[in-house]
């Protein structure tokens, strides 16, 4: 582990920390910084879940195709709708939530929301039973997982990295 000491005459520093002088740390201008949000744009977390519906869409239709099942393609569907729906409440919610000024209000709401979408998440899944008749448990849960999973396709396609376009590697 490198610890980073943030004045050379600190007696304590390690051997083998990294000095950081403080005439490298830089206060940007308004145009230096409006500029460099132009390099670095944010990634939209609705990048993100229209992927996951777009995996879970083709889960139930391979589903379907391959099993001509109807309940285990509803099976499968339910599951990926528990992770989107809830998923769809915590962007919608973080997005206006993200506009606050104050940083304890944004982490309190950001603590909030993540609840809400575990409660709506438990909540679709214990209803299951009750909206597809003859629900498959493993469909359901595969269509979940799978569907949860999207993230690290995300991730390797490059959604979830600031400066680059999808790329898979």
């Amino acid at each position: 582990m490198v610890k980073i000491a943030s004045s050379q005459n600190n007696p304590k520093v390690e051997e083998g920390a990294v000095e950081v002088s403080e005439e490298e740390f830089k206060t940007l201008t308004a145009e230096e910084a409006a500029a460099w949000r132009l390099s670095h744009p944010q990634t939209s977390p609705w990048h993100v879940l229209f992927l996951q519906i777009g995996i879970g869409a083709l889960m139930v239709l391979l589903t379907g195709l391959f099993t001509r099942e109807f309940h285990l393609a509803a099976s499968v569907a339910w599951g990926c709708a528990s992770a989107v729906i809830p998923a769809v409440v915590f962007i919608r919610a973080l997005s206006r939530q993200m506009r606050q000024i104050q940083p304890k209000a944004v982490l309190l709401g950001l603590f909030f929301w993540e609840l809400v979408k575990i409660i709506l998440t438990v909540a679709l899944l214990l209803v299951a039973p009750k909206v597809i008749s003859n629900l498959s448990w493993l469909a359901l849960v595969a269509g979940f997982v799978v569907t949860i999973k999207v993230y690290w396709l995300a991730m390797a396609l490059g959604y979830m990295q600031r400066k680059s376009k999808p790329t898979i590697f």
